[in-house]
């Protein structure tokens, strides 16, 4: 979908039309950009960027405060037409998915008109925009459908994917981030065709099993399937807060709460997670995150508190004051996959009750904006 939460608003307000248009927080406030429209970009503003930079970046923008229920709704909806054209639908983000249309293409003819069908069918029925990138493997596909932004189709036939992908950015190759991309750098690659020329034995020499699955995709392939069960690779929680926090013990109560609400949301889903995350965001942005893994999942709170407690002091927050805190479990099993080692979970657990007796006085934070999220 193209620039969905602000579409949605300007479809529904014609009077936002042609106007700047930034889904997020209070720009008067320590608000985050959640998404902008085509027309506030050209100012420089993303998402992910303080509300009151945006401000300062296009003064004449409209902010709008988040609707998420109304998106998931609207979401709900497009992905229903897709539905119809097709049962093998992977929904990768609310707003984004992927199609395999190789056997239901009757009364089509080809995956073209296929996707000029979505097209058509989502303007007349949704009223919105969506770009569609035709391919013969993921990889490619997604590529193309960002090729096409705003509101294109773009299509990248067979034997040609190489073709395609080889003058791009490395950057632009799924699972290659600022730190794979520094990495590939110092060996002299900055695009797909120079990652082409690298031998397999010094890819996966310095990326381990990555390193391979970056030699195919620089060949344009790409095996991974449309797989219609989405599974959630994790489950967390954030808030950011109207003060910067600068005691410690302030911090690790904000962090027990988190861990609590974490350990709710497994234990709703029948889930436990091995890893356990914590991000911490300083006052001037600088963001970092903290892991630990256990040798078995667990959804118990005093666990996932202790840890995410322990990755605090391997931060700098004793010397920096903090914008954000956010806890996240991981590697997730279902149910039948784990059983809690009640033992060590009930010692944690004790321990964490006899700390947060001691800490229990003190002001509690001034609430923030607060966001759950998932994958």
């Amino acid at each position: 979908m193209d620039c969905f939460y602000a579409a949605v608003h300007v479809r529904d307000d014609p009077a936002l039309r042609g106007r700047p248009v930034v889904i997020g927080g209070n720009p008067e406030g320590r608000g985050v950009v959640a998404a902008a429209n085509y027309e506030v970009r050209r100012f420089g503003v993303h998402s992910a960027m303080p509300a009151a930079e945006a401000r300062r970046r296009c003064p004449h923008a409209v902010f709008i405060k988040p609707e998420f229920p109304r998106y998931r709704e609207e979401s709900e909806a497009i992905f229903a037409i897709f539905r119809e054209l097709t049962p093998l639908v992977q929904a990768v983000s609310i707003d984004e998915g992927y199609l395999d249309v190789t056997e239901h293409l009757e009364g089509f003819g080809s995956a073209t008109s296929v996707a000029e069908e979505i097209r058509r069918r989502v303007r007349s029925e949704r009223g919105l925009t969506v770009s569609v990138g035709v391919a013969p493997n993921k990889l490619a596909a997604k590529i193309a459908s960002d090729h096409g932004k705003p509101d294109g189709l773009v299509v990248v036939r067979p034997g040609r994917v190489v073709e395609f992908l080889a003058p791009l950015p490395v950057r632009r190759l799924h699972g290659v981030g600022p730190a794979t991309e520094r990495a590939l750098g110092e060996l002299g690659v900055a695009t797909v065709a120079d990652l082409g020329r690298v031998p397999l034995d010094v890819l996966t020499t310095r990326f381990g099993r990555h390193g391979g699955v970056l030699y195919e995709f620089a060949r344009g392939i790409d095996g991974r399937p449309v797989s219609t069960e989405r599974v959630r690779k994790s489950l967390g929680t954030e808030n950011t807060y109207r003060r910067d926090l600068t005691d410690v013990a302030e911090m690790r109560r904000e962090i027990r709460r988190l861990a609590l609400e974490v350990a709710e949301g497994l234990e709703r889903r029948d889930l436990a997670g091995r890893t356990v995350t914590l991000k911490v965001r300083y006052e001037d942005f600088t963001t970092v995150t903290r892991a630990r893994t256990l040798v078995g999942p667990t959804a118990h709170a005093g666990v996932i508190a202790r840890l995410a407690l322990d990755l605090l002091d391997d931060t700098d927050a004793r010397q920096r004051p903090v914008r954000l805190l956010g806890v996240t479990a991981s590697n997730l099993a279902g149910g039948a996959e784990w059983q809690l080692p009640l033992f060590e979970e009930d010692l944690l657990a004790a321990e964490l009750l006899e700390e947060e007796s001691f800490e229990e006085s003190g002001p509690d934070p001034t609430p923030g904006t607060a966001k759950r999220s998932g994958e």
